[in-house]
């Protein structure tokens, strides 16, 4: 049968293309997510801490407890974890830097800037905190001045006086995402980062903080979306817990380990992958090491299911 000059060329067109497509399947980096979370292991060695997160398959970690001034433990821990390809996701620093006593607020700036510090010299990705609230009695709870332009105001200026002090070249200080204090909201973080206008700030991700109406309830996974449609190439940490909705005749959602509760993490490890930087996903908040394990055992599950690779 004679092969006309049109069929010939079609058809090697489309041999390219499906040879092309197969060359940029092997190629294209993986898709893979940085867990990370506690590990109970009774040791300080940094090389033992190293192996226990790669034991329990964890490629991210928390910052170790190191001084800023113990110059040798800090190298130790950096190149401990670098040798195991475990990336230290963030140094905590957990304080209100909005409190009413200026003495106080002092001291907390001045902890949460160490502490962005010690995340550039251990290799941290980042220092994250909450912005604070004006409540006088709980350092993280709600007030009707955490939504203002005034708490607007001096989280940006916290912020750049934070990131100035330091000047980080390869950290990046954050504000965890919250339901009632800035930022509350994609729009809410959008606009902190042009305000503060600072390389040195980033974007921490915490879905489930942002998470504070049945609308955002329900459609958990367009929320988790449009984080990463707008923030994602800033995001440098995430954290990784579940919601659950206790009915009574108020609207009350509870924290959960991953894989009880009702946000949807296949969109989240999914979308997490798709990003180049790898920000860690970091277990939070769960009672005891049980727990812990149950929700890596889950999310590790649940990732190889969707074809999202958690091993590099």
């Amino acid at each position: 049968m004679k092969l006309s000059r049109r069929r010939f060329i079609k058809g090697t067109a489309t041999a390219a293309g499906l040879a092309m497509a197969a060359t940029a399947q092997q190629t294209a980096p993986p898709r893979a997510v940085r867990l990370g979370g506690p590990v109970f292991e009774q040791t300080k060695d940094p090389e033992e801490l190293a192996l226990a997160h790669v034991k329990l398959g964890y490629r991210g970690a928390y910052c170790p407890h190191v001084t800023l001034e113990d110059t040798g433990r800090i190298k130790a821990l950096s190149d401990a974890f670098a040798k195991h390809d475990v990336t230290i996701a963030e140094v905590g620093r957990w304080c209100n830097m909005m409190d009413a006593d200026p003495v106080k607020r002092r001291k907390n700036i001045e902890n949460v800037t160490e502490g962005l510090a010690l995340a550039e010299a251990v290799g941290a990705r980042c220092c994250v905190n909450i912005a604070g609230s004006f409540n006088p009695d709980s350092w993280f709870g709600p007030h009707p001045a955490n939504l203002s332009d005034e708490f607007f105001d001096a989280a940006v200026e916290n912020a750049r006086k934070i990131v100035d002090a330091v000047k980080p070249k390869r950290a990046k200080f954050a504000y965890e995402m919250m339901g009632w204090s800035l930022p509350d909201s994609v729009d809410a973080y959008i606009r902190l980062m042009k305000a503060i206008d600072r390389e040195g700030f980033a974007v921490h991700l915490d879905p489930c903080n942002i998470i504070n109406s049945p609308e955002r309830y329900y459609r958990n996974a367009e929320v988790i979306n449009d984080c990463f449609d707008r923030l994602g190439g800033h995001i440098v940490s995430c954290h990784a817990k579940d919601l659950t909705w206790e009915v009574e005749m108020n609207v009350h959602f509870r924290e959960v380990r991953p894989g009880s509760g009702d946000m949807d993490y296949a969109v989240y490890l999914k979308r997490l992958a798709e990003l180049p930087q790898q920000p860690p996903l970091m277990l939070e908040h769960l009672a005891n090491a049980d727990e812990y394990d149950a929700a890596r055992r889950h999310l590790l599950e649940l990732a190889a299911a969707i074809g999202v690779q958690t091993d590099g």
